[in-house]
């Protein structure tokens, strides 16, 4: 195999025989194959292809489609039926919640287990296990049987595991789909660092991960490779099989002179299950961080009117972002920003202070308080986890210096809404629908 190409599979298949009867298995062995007690089932079928070396692919289709016997394949787990495939450099791979761990043994006896079958010794893994631990964070767990885990509790560990044995290419199969906010942007963010450097295959039925995360995807579906090749478009036309092609357009006033705007279906959506209900949670001043020493992020809130925080706020309304720094060195220019980020950590929409104090900088002294507020209104959002990144800089919008960037200061849920197969849902100043009677038609007529 080419020294580039990571994984290459050629005429790949594998078929499994389904009996009818359990004793049907004895009566195949003792007519040694003359006579055929079973049907077979091909979950896969002639799937070839190469995965070059740092590269991310998505693998994507329905259930059943043969998405996980594929990556068993590659994993040795399985062996082909037919075909063949090579994996060149070490490979790690969270398939399943808790695959491969001992429900009797403890997380600390399952870490060394897995380091063993990686082809670790005890030297090697004493010497990531304090990273692991940490990376995992389930506390005194660790030297609990892992039967006695929640599902957060065994992705975290085998997550934790899988990333720490220094493979070349890493698997993540579905696993990140359990857990709280804080650990999956984690997970993301290491998944975002690690694709500079290594090979990653994500399997998801999450479009939005895949064309974020992703360069090529591979669709397969009844264990039969459909398309290979440019993420945007193998996703769409995945979704367009998936959904039956259906489409949906909008059209909207191209009038902006009217200074504030509404979505006039707000009071219908408000009204209605169709709501989209944001949950917020307090801000976490102990969230992963960075920067120099001239100042910190203290507190990032969302405030009504009169400056008390929201605790829920609704997709469509007009909400004001609220985010203090204490001042610890002289700043002369320092600019305040945030980002929102969806669950896979992918920029949603944000903004900074630089454009607008530009010409004149708010200069801030030791023991002082800078509050940038930012009003806008808050964008329809899918149901799941956000957060918002807030960051506090000293300088200009093209050179700057972070004095503290924390990750997730905020993190809120969508519990429910209306938008579907998009990052988010813009409020509508305006839609309408017409219909024109054509005149050809009428002159026929």
């Amino acid at each position: 195999m080419h020294s580039e190409v990571a994984i290459s599979a050629e005429n790949l298949g594998k078929t499994y025989r389904v009996f009818g009867h359990p004793g049907d298995r004895i009566k195949q062995a003792l007519t040694f194959g003359r006579i055929r007690f079973h049907d077979e089932f091909k979950a896969l079928s002639e799937v070839s292809f190469d995965i070059k070396r740092g590269e991310t692919i998505g693998i994507i289709g329905r259930n059943g489609s043969g998405k996980s016997t594929l990556l068993q394949l590659i994993c040795g787990i399985l062996k082909p039926s037919s075909g063949r495939v090579q994996v060149n450099g070490r490979i790690s791979a969270l398939l399943e919640l808790g695959a491969g761990f001992n429900p009797e043994f403890t997380g600390r006896e399952n870490v060394y287990f897995q380091g063993a079958v990686t082809g670790f010794t005890k030297a090697d893994m004493d010497a990531r296990f304090d990273r692991i631990a940490s990376f995992a964070d389930i506390g005194e767990f660790i030297d609990q049987p892992v039967r006695t885990y929640s599902s957060g509790m065994y992705v975290r560990l085998a997550f934790s595991v899988a990333i720490h044995v220094e493979p070349d290419i890493l698997i993540v199969d579905e696993a990140l789909g359990v857990g709280d906010a804080l650990f999956t942007q984690k997970c993301f963010r290491f998944l975002n660092d690690f694709r500079k450097k290594g090979t990653l295959i994500v399997v998801s039925h999450d479009m939005r991960a895949v064309n974020g995360l992703c360069e090529r995807a591979l669709w397969l579906d009844r264990g039969v490779v459909q398309a290979f090749g440019p993420v945007k478009a193998v996703c769409e036309n995945y979704l367009s099989a998936l959904f039956g092609g259906a489409q949906h357009s909008e059209r909207t006033s191209p009038e902006d002179s009217i200074a504030d705007w509404a979505d006039q279906r707000l009071p219908y959506l408000q009204a209605s299950n169709l709501r989209n209900d944001l949950k917020l949670f307090r801000f976490d001043p102990a969230a992963p961080s960075f920067g120099g020493s001239g100042a910190r992020i203290r507190d990032v809130r969302l405030i009504d009117q009169s400056g008390r925080p929201y605790s829920w706020v609704v997709g469509g309304e007009i909400v004001t972002l609220s985010i203090r720094a204490h001042v610890i060195e002289n700043l002369i220019s320092p600019i305040i920003g945030f980002t929102v980020k969806d669950g896979i950590g992918q920029a949603l929409f944000g903004d900074n202070t630089y454009l607008s104090y530009a010409d004149h900088p708010v200069a801030a002294s030791p023991g002082e308080t800078l509050e940038a507020r930012f009003c806008f209104r808050m964008p329809r959002l899918p149901i799941g986890q956000y957060s918002i990144a807030a960051a506090i800089a000293e300088g200009s919008q093209g050179i700057h210096e972070f004095q503290h960037w924390v990750h997730d200061a905020l993190v809120f849920e969508s519990r429910r809404g209306s938008v579907d197969g998009a990052l988010i849902g813009l409020p509508m100043r305006d839609i309408s629908l017409t219909t024109t009677l054509n005149q050809r038609n009428t002159e026929q007529a």
